[in-house]
């Protein structure tokens, strides 16, 4: 049960909602289709309504014509804050597209076991499916970005967090599952002299084969380990100064347009990097990049590494949390003293619904206070990498309170707060744009609420 169970929050679960596994879902089943509704350039199909109601129900919603009419207002809004976005110029980046496409997918490949079973599934290779798919995403991607921008502004007060918590009526607190604190150490391997110069001297003879003239997009397609480069042809788009690699960043904006960096080492492997264009603040390059490959050799040596971090805080010498913000290669985590957060209050209090399912399984079997052993595991994106877990806390099964839940509470009376500001912004935005509703759905009310 959430705190704000209203219409005026319907739209905001439909944005956050996977969006991948509805057009997965939408390709493997077929739906007659007709138009019930436009919003500028933008429609909205039957069978749109029918995959994300079903996914709405899903979520132990009720079934009912009210909450259909909810389920359509979201997907509306959702095409406003498109519309509106070309208007106001607002763009997501297509190498964050394909990052974040190669990220999902990864996750998808790691719950069904292999590209294989994918592909058999639903009948077509990866690459035609992340074709296919690609478009939600970034459709998705865009639309958080609209948000954000309409609601970045918006903050809670400890005295509003309050107020809200004490209009909640006392029967309608939700009661809270297991949640647990839990923090991890990552270290990546670092590869061998040799193996980073055997990577290096792929990568220049790539460069070579190009300033001899064969097509960097070409090379790009066919050799670069970047996700989305059998599509782009390694082009990034433009970014601006800050957004991507340090080390990539200096390289590319000492180039000249046109000319071809040698490799650059980053946090993502190695790149060869060449430099489009610059307008001002702005700069676009396109890219080959190669990632490390390791050795038994090299997990050991970052084994042996975190045994000895390990060894050193059993010793009280140094805090788990300050370790983790000084040495754990894991930013997601890192800055939060290694603590996995909860999605939602990003509290460091978290369901252990929410864990990963190998995290979940380790601390099962460890006692609160205990710090693992380094532990091999398998990042999203397919690298193997070493940790170590440590289960600081177990909270159990209660009805929210201020004192245990503040995290959640104030995130659920933002949430709330920054629906009146989107209600607010929708009511606004649907006199700029076309926007008509089907016949059969009018009773709904979308264009009067």
């Amino acid at each position: 049960m959430r705190f704000t169970p209203n219409r005026t929050l319907i739209f905001l679960a439909v944005l956050i909602s996977s969006f991948f596994i509805s057009s997965a879902y939408s390709q493997k089943q077929q739906v007659v289709d007709e138009i019930i509704a436009k919003v500028d350039n933008y429609i909205i199909l039957e069978s749109d309504l029918a995959i994300a109601y079903r996914e709405y129900l899903s979520r132990g919603n009720n079934k009912n014509d009210a909450s259909k009419c909810n389920v359509l207002e979201g997907l509306v809004v959702n095409k406003l804050l498109l519309a509106k976005a070309e208007i106001d110029s607002v763009v997501v980046p297509d190498a964050q597209v394909d990052a974040q496409l190669d990220s999902r997918l990864n996750v998808m490949i790691n719950q069904i076991g292999s590209v294989e079973k994918i592909e058999e599934y639903y009948g077509k290779s990866l690459d035609e499916f992340k074709v296919e798919i690609r478009g939600d995403i970034k459709e998705q991607m865009v639309m958080g970005e609209m948000q954000r921008t309409i609601t970045s502004d918006i903050e809670v007060t400890p005295r509003e967090v309050q107020k809200f918590f004490k209009n909640i009526p006392r029967d309608s607190l939700p009661f809270y599952s297991t949640q647990v604190q839990v923090g991890q150490i990552v270290k990546y391997p670092e590869m061998s002299r040799e193996a980073k110069a055997s990577i290096k001297a792929r990568l220049n003879g790539l460069r070579e084969r190009i300033l001899e003239g064969e097509d960097f997009s070409q090379i790009a397609k066919l050799y670069s380990q970047e996700p989305g480069a059998k599509q782009s042809g390694g082009n990034l788009g433009y970014f601006k100064r800050g957004q991507l690699a340090p080390e990539y960043e200096a390289a590319a904006l000492k180039l000249k347009k046109g000319e071809i960096s040698k490799p650059v080492e980053t946090d993502f492997g190695f790149h060869i990097i060449e430099l489009i264009d610059r307008r001002g603040n702005e700069f676009n390059t396109r890219h080959i990049l190669i990632r490390p490959s390791f050795t038994k050799q090299d997990m050991a040596r970052a084994t042996n590494y975190l045994d000895s971090l390990r060894t050193v805080i059993l010793a009280d010498s140094i805090s788990f949390e300050s370790a983790a913000k000084e040495y754990s290669d894991d930013m997601n985590t890192s800055s939060s003293g290694g603590y996995f957060l909860d999605p939602e209050s990003q509290g460091t209090k978290i369901s252990v619904e929410e864990l990963e399912p190998n995290v979940f399984f380790t601390i099962d079997t460890m006692q609160i206070g205990s710090i693992t052993k380094p532990i091999t595991f398998t990042k999203q994106d397919g690298s193997d990498a070493v940790r170590i877990l440590y289960y600081k806390d177990r909270i159990r099964p209660h009805q929210a309170s201020l004192e245990l839940d503040y995290q959640r509470i104030k995130q659920a009376a933002l949430n709330k707060k920054r629906s009146e500001v989107l209600d607010k912004w929708f009511r606004e935005a649907q006199d700029e744009v076309y926007i008509t509703i089907d016949e059969a759905y009018q009773d709904c009310q979308i264009l009067n609420n």
